[in-house]
């Protein structure tokens, strides 16, 4: 059989696909961005056929560039951005409704209802997740309330919901499999971890029929097979993940401790928890890092939700620079006189402060503060919010040995940035030779499940460092630092 996998790895502002040979190489790559839609401040949609067709697009744009046909490729492996909602027309496979993306607040006050009538404790305990617009749950019950009929259409049977891994699905294989994996349904506010089930007492709390539900798979499994008139060959599907999910698992963070950072759009840190799930008192989310062979792994999960968007908006918001890949040299021409804190807080705050009512603020500024500053603020505000994460993730883990910290995502192409997280950290951060891990992961899962990729023992012997940082800057520096971040944000928050 053909050692070639294909991992689509369908992103928040692009699609990309990419083929991995058998010694893990990448033989050939598609990516595409789609266009993002803002239909009112907070709010954040995606168009799923513009989804749908970047995918099909990269696919055939990455099976051409490793001069491959389908015929060649063992399995396919999707990684999606997660919580982001669709739902969909079971007759047609036709959305509804534009999807609603993960960064979308519009669901603010069903989300305090939902507070302040005490649900949060029970939703919590079965999904190890808080009450907050994230999550696809009240999402979902959104689109039923504001799109004509849907209700009503989605307890007769009529339509299906899926996170775009569950929509992509649908697709590839002409209707035939609605389905899911559980790092995917963990995210939905509807899932019991423990159980691996969705749940009624949640499905009645969040006013969501469970007609519109996927089955729940385990991470590798055979999902279907492409539609042949697709890409001219029916492919198997052997594996789905969650986003940071896939990069745990590209990561080769397969043992309790071992911790990876993934910085894209936002910034997700995911510590490996083992087959226990570790309840956090630190507002973590305790979530499924993967499940395999019907056993799950438990991680801590903090969620950053601006980090490289914080980039872009300088770029194309504030117009300081013309490409994102300048603001690491912009932030090393910075005055180091000057502390300027920028918190993100575009969209709320997410993990460990957990407000969605928070908004962006600049402290510190001055007359003689410009581009330059403000390159480096939102560089750095990415090295404190990690730095928030990894504190709280250190009180709750109570597993023996240091954590092990990995890094991957396009914010890590920068020497600047890390060296500067290695610094607030005051911790080594180690950056892979491979940064593609997100579609590794997913492409390791389909691989294995193939017979073509090794477990998991010889898969982690495949991973190799390409730098390691180790911590530069003063303790009383790095001290003024942290104590000016823990001040901005505390002015930041709503409440």
């Amino acid at each position: 059989m053909a050692g070639y996998i294909l991992a689509i790895d369908q992103g928040t502002t692009s699609s990309r696909a990419i083929v991995f040979d058998g010694s893990f190489r990448i033989s050939g790559i598609g990516q595409q961005e789609f266009r993002q839609h803002f239909p009112r401040s907070g709010w954040v949609e995606h168009d799923p056929e513009d989804i749908w067709n970047s995918v099909v697009a990269t696919v055939r744009s990455a099976l051409a560039s490793a001069s491959l046909s389908a015929g060649d490729i063992a399995a396919i492996g999707i990684t999606n951005q997660r919580e982001t909602t669709i739902v969909w027309d079971r007759r047609t496979g036709e959305a509804i409704h534009n999807a609603v993306v993960w960064q979308d607040r519009r669901t603010s006050e069903a989300c305090r209802r939902l507070v302040e009538d005490g649900a949060e404790a029970v939703i919590t305990a079965k999904t190890g997740l808080v009450i907050d617009p994230y999550f696809s749950g009240t999402k979902i019950a959104w689109i039923l309330d504001n799109v004509p009929g849907a209700r009503k259409r989605a307890e007769a049977g009529e339509l299906a919901f899926g996170t775009v891994d569950s929509f992509l699905l649908w697709r590839l294989t002409g209707g035939r499999v609605h389905a899911t994996d559980a790092t995917n349904a963990a995210r939905t506010m509807l899932f019991d971890i423990e159980r691996n089930d969705w749940d009624d007492e949640l499905l009645r709390l969040l006013r969501v029929p469970r007609a519109l539900l996927p089955d729940v798979k385990d991470c590798a499994a055979e999902f279907g097979v492409t539609d042949p008139s697709l890409f001219g060959a029916a492919i198997p599907i052997l594996g789905i993940a969650g986003d940071q999910h896939a990069a745990t698992l590209g990561q080769a963070c397969f043992q309790p401790g071992m911790t990876k950072s993934t910085y894209g759009t936002g910034c997700f840190a995911v510590l490996n928890t083992g087959t226990t799930r570790c309840h956090s008192g630190n507002r973590l989310l305790s979530t499924v890092a993967y499940r395999l062979d019907g056993v799950s792994t438990y991680a801590l999960e903090g969620s950053i939700f601006v980090a490289g968007a914080a980039v872009q908006w300088l770029r194309d918001g504030m117009k300081l620079m013309d490409r994102a890949e300048q603001s690491g040299p912009m932030a090393a021409e910075a005055d180091e006189a000057q502390d300027i804190f920028l918190v993100p807080a575009f969209v709320g705050l997410g993990a460990p402060h957990w407000d969605a009512e928070a908004r962006g603020a600049i402290f510190g500024m001055t007359r003689n503060t410009g581009p330059n500053e403000f390159a480096r603020a939102a560089l750095e505000a990415v090295c404190f919010q990690t730095a928030d994460l990894l504190g709280a993730m250190g009180r709750d883990w109570q597993g023996s040995g240091d954590m092990v910290l990995r890094v991957d995502g396009g914010m890590v192409a920068s020497d600047w940035t890390m060296q500067r997280l290695s610094d607030i950290l005051d911790s080594p951060v180690d950056r892979p030779v491979v940064l593609e891990t997100t579609a590794l992961g997913a492409a390791w899962l389909a691989g294995h499940k193939a017979g073509v990729w090794p477990g998991m023992e010889g898969f982690a012997a495949s991973w190799h460092l390409e730098r390691r940082f180790t911590p530069q800057m003063s303790a009383v520096d790095r001290g003024r630092k942290l104590t000016g971040w823990a001040d901005a944000v505390k002015r930041t928050l709503s409440r």
